[in-house]
């Protein structure tokens, strides 16, 4: 099991090490392919050198302590689920290092002095574009040789590209991909099916009365949901996975103006499960919200995004 270790500049205390390490450093937000190429090239010199294998990543992002963000920050991955995906790719470690200020302000020399070489480092890997101080101290990958001196080895990961696409996979683009609803993008650039979590709670029961029940789910804010529309998800509910059809919108057929919520129709499932814990997968957009005219509308339509959602499935396990 992956060990998290939560610290906070300056450090103390830090748990005892029997060897040096090879360390990744990044924020890695959605362990995508990118990622995921940078933690295996350090996995790679971690098994040639016989040592553990430890991420220094950071809490919380960036631009929650130094800007103004127009909007709430959602994680594409919070730090447990992090940690989880982390883990899969072999990482024995965690370091989550508390973002503040004067952390911020070291100079990569003090950082090497003040944080990484009380990590034990053997070999420090990155991606070309990470920075781990000011911009103005030349904090980057292409200077973290010069400033180690000899007392680690440094390997800079280039970017990770899709297909004939120049452009590097990035956290960014999958959230606005995520955003559009474009989820065989999504999926491409994370290397695997979105997924978020959440809680069975009460709703309005509406979908019952219309033949179509639904288990609405409380979403952690911190977490990136996709655009509002419909969509074809699994559900992992009661020890299984359940596919079904997702609505993400404000429910404008009858109350308009109403907050987002998420309601999830099951298919072939009718336990009672108010209370129980959630996984939910996102695998494809069907529709943007409609408002209909009437429920009979609505019901028609529900009929044939149900009818879509177990092609998809059936066609996915073909």
């Amino acid at each position: 099991m992956t060990e998290l270790i939560s610290l906070h500049y300056p450090l103390k205390e830090l748990p005892q090490l029997t060897s040096q390490q090879v360390l990744a450093m990044g924020f890695f937000d959605g362990v995508h392919l990118g990622h995921q190429k940078v933690i295996q090239e350090a996995a790679r010199v971690a098994h040639e050198n016989g040592l553990p294998l430890a991420v220094l990543t950071y809490s919380p992002y960036p631009g929650l302590v130094f800007k103004k963000l127009p909007q709430p920050w959602h994680d594409l991955t919070p730090l447990d689920q992090k940690v989880q995906l982390l883990g899969k790719l072999g990482v024995d470690r965690v370091y989550c290092l508390q973002l503040t200020s004067h952390l911020s302000a070291l100079h990569p020399e003090e950082f090497i002095k003040e944080i990484l070489l009380p990590l034990q480092v053997h070999t420090v890997v990155a991606g070309f574009d990470h920075r781990y101080g000011r911009k103005e101290y030349q904090a980057d990958m292409a200077h973290l040789p010069e400033f180690a001196a000899g007392r680690f080895n440094v390997l800079t990961v280039a970017k990770k590209t899709l297909g004939q696409s120049a452009a590097k996979v990035a956290s960014r683009q999958i959230r606005l991909d995520l955003a559009a609803g474009d989820m065989p993008a999504v999926t491409k650039s994370l290397g695997r099916v979105h997924e978020t979590t959440g809680l069975i709670v009460h709703g309005d029961a509406r979908g019952r009365t219309l033949g179509f029940p639904t288990i609405n789910i409380w979403t952690p804010e911190v977490e990136f949901l996709p655009g509002i529309g419909v969509y074809a998800v699994s559900a992992y509910v009661d020890g299984r996975w359940v596919d079904g059809m997702a609505s993400i919108g404000r429910n404008v057929t009858f109350e308009p103006n109403r907050p987002v919520t998420v309601e999830i129709n099951l298919f072939d499932f009718a336990d009672e499960v108010y209370g129980e814990p959630v996984k939910v997968q996102w695998y494809a957009k069907l529709r943007n919200e409609v408002k209909f005219n009437s429920a009979e509308g609505l019901i028609d339509q529900l009929l044939i995004d149900q009818q879509n959602t177990r092609e998809y499935f059936q066609e996915k396990a073909d």
